[in-house]
């Protein structure tokens, strides 16, 4: 009898699994339709394997939105910090990213060579990137610019550029300091006599034309006294954020036995989040200190 009820029971499990996998393919014919055939269209963009992604952001007509806002002249520490803290919140969100290097109103991010995010689509590592730094550079505006209204939302543009070496990767990273000191030192310059000599933009473009980097060092110790080299590292030489451990101290109550009430104890918690440093990365000494960022392994 049992051995009767048993072979009842495995037939109505088979014939419900036949009808289950019938209704299955009902729907996901159901679910096609004659338009799907656009997707055809859809480019493949996947980026190279085992090589390093690099997406860079740029403020688009920043000069224009600096203008409007009334950013300090040559260097707004406020817009400075508040792009870095737009750029950490990427990282948070993002934590694939092993370094990322800011100056100006640009900012790259270098993923590690084996990720896997978004199945390596250069659109997807683009849009996510620039959507996440552009709504925190609204989100945290406030926190920078407490007197100053934003009056219309930022644009940054994107680029994908994959880097099929270590070596490839640190000459990037290296042009874009290069980049920062070249334009800083001249901006720095460029003020100066505008702002200390009275001179209008026209006349300040006129007597930088052709002038290498010693001559403009000489026109800015000899004239007004000042050191390039002591101006402040973060205008000179940009930002770089890494993954470092970092303690932070937190207030949390703490309600111990026998005690009606709890008690308010400070509580240190020791976390990896992206740090900012403002150090020279052209030479060896950085990486030789941090080489967990170029490790094959990343």
């Amino acid at each position: 009898m049992w051995a009767t009820r048993n072979i009842k029971v495995h037939d109505c499990l088979a014939g419900a699994s036949v009808i289950l996998r019938r209704c299955l393919r009902v729907q996901a014919t159901m679910a096609k339709s004659k338009f799907e055939y656009v997707r055809e269209f859809e480019a493949d963009d996947t980026c190279l394997p085992h090589c390093w992604v690099v997406v860079r952001l740029d403020g688009r007509n920043f000069h224009r939105f600096a203008e409007k806002h009334r950013f300090a002249k040559p260097n707004d520490s406020r817009a400075l910090h508040l792009m870095t803290k737009c750029a950490q919140t990427v990282m948070d969100e993002l934590e694939d990213i092993v370094i990322a290097y800011g100056q100006s109103d640009e900012y790259s991010f270098v993923f590690k060579r084996k990720s896997n995010w978004f199945k390596r689509r250069a659109s997807k590592f683009m849009t996510h990137v620039a959507s996440q730094f552009a709504s925190s550079y609204v989100f945290y505006w406030r926190d920078y610019f407490k007197d100053q209204p934003l009056l219309y939302p930022p644009g940054f543009d994107g680029r994908v550029v994959v880097y099929p070496s270590n070596q490839t990767l640190r000459d990037y990273l290296s042009w874009r300091q290069a980049d920062c000191h070249i334009n800083n030192l001249y901006n720095t310059v460029f003020w100066t006599l505008i702002q200390q000599s009275g001179l209008t933009p026209v006349q300040a473009q006129e007597r930088l034309q052709g002038t290498l980097a010693a001559e403009k060092n000489e026109i800015l110790f000899s004239e007004f006294n000042i050191n390039y080299n002591n101006e402040p590292p973060m205008y000179r030489k940009g930002t770089v954020l890494i993954w470092q451990k970092v303690d932070e101290v937190m207030t949390k109550e703490v309600k111990l036995p026998a005690e009606m009430e709890g008690k308010k104890m400070a509580v240190t918690r020791t976390r990896t989040k992206p740090v900012p440093l403002h150090c020279d990365i052209i030479g060896d000494a950085f990486w030789k200190e941090h080489p967990e960022i170029l490790d094959e392994d990343s």
